[in-house]
């Protein structure tokens, strides 16, 4: 009984690190699946959630179908998901806003953990490999740079923005607040959260249900296919995600810099410090993952 309390509450305090994730710009909420070991499970959960299962539960029963999408899993991940999304957006907010330089800095650090930690994972060094890791990183990088677009609020503008964002959730290195910017939502979803506003919360929860469960199967596909050209692909999203989240830009022109010392030395100080915090949690993250599968 303890041991399934503690698994359960490790499982929530996960869901709550994929909440905060998921809450910032660059950080993907699948990359802390990921490196804390709960990525498979939440990949097979996701993709077993199809119009089939009203059948089997009519002829196999409830517990078999909670079994086959791991719903215990589910509920208590999604469960810290939430309870973080509603708990650390108007922290989260007020930081980017006041101290932008100091979080991203974090931010920046959390993304270089799960870098070094997913090069790790792949195997082999394959032709296949290399291009898929220089596609990623590709890819992220023309995202990264794309001009960011107009607020949107109207609600069919917003399920879709949700269809699209929750893809970050179960792709690595992919940030779905950071596809709100760029589509314009992430303001209005984030002040729905601050007011909760459960109108609009409800459309854009909507459209994440169907855009996550449509694209579980097609992702779960290529990892049962191509599993390190997958991994490598993932792996060169994060690494291509990096000028999205540098903390040193030019708020005009949005080009990035390296930060001179002397202007701001106490600044500095603490934006590398948050740094190495930030890769050192995602390392700790790890150590304590493989800790909790061993016992």
């Amino acid at each position: 009984m303890l041991m399934n309390l503690k698994k359960s509450v490790a499982l929530f305090l996960k869901g709550m690190a994929m909440g905060a994730a998921d809450v910032v710009p660059g950080v993907s909420g699948g990359t802390i699946a990921l490196i804390s070991g709960i990525y498979p499970k939440l990949l097979d959960a996701i993709s077993n959630i199809k119009p089939s299962l009203l059948s089997e539960l009519s002829k196999k029963g409830f517990s078999f179908v909670a079994e086959k999408i791991h719903l215990k899993f589910l509920i208590t991940l999604f469960a810290g998901i939430f309870a973080s999304v509603l708990t650390l957006a108007k922290g989260i907010s007020y930081l980017l806003e006041f101290q932008p330089i100091l979080i991203w800095s974090f931010f920046l650090g959390l993304i270089l953990g799960s870098i070094l930690l997913m090069i790790k994972q792949i195997k082999g060094k394959r032709s296949l490999v290399i291009i898929a890791g220089l596609l990623g990183m590709l890819l992220a990088t023309g995202v990264g740079f794309l001009p960011v677009g107009e607020d949107t609020s109207t609600l069919p503008y917003l399920f879709l923005s949700g269809a699209l964002a929750i893809c970050a959730m179960i792709l690595p290195g992919i940030s779905g607040s950071f596809i709100l910017v760029l589509l314009g939502s992430y303001e209005p979803i984030l002040q729905a959260v601050h007011q909760r506003d459960l109108k609009t919360i409800a459309v854009v929860g909507a459209g994440a249900i169907i855009g996550l469960l449509s694209f579980a199967r097609i992702l779960k596909w290529f990892f049962q296919r191509y599993p390190n050209a997958t991994l490598a692909l993932m792996t060169g999203f994060i690494a291509g995600s990096i000028p999205a989240v540098w903390p040193w830009k030019d708020n005009v022109s949005g080009s990035l810099y390296l930060p001179s010392i002397g202007s701001d030395n106490d600044q500095l100080l603490i934006a590398l410090l948050l740094s190495l915090l930030g890769l050192l949690l995602i390392l700790g993250l790890e150590k304590a993952s493989k800790l909790g599968n061993t016992n």
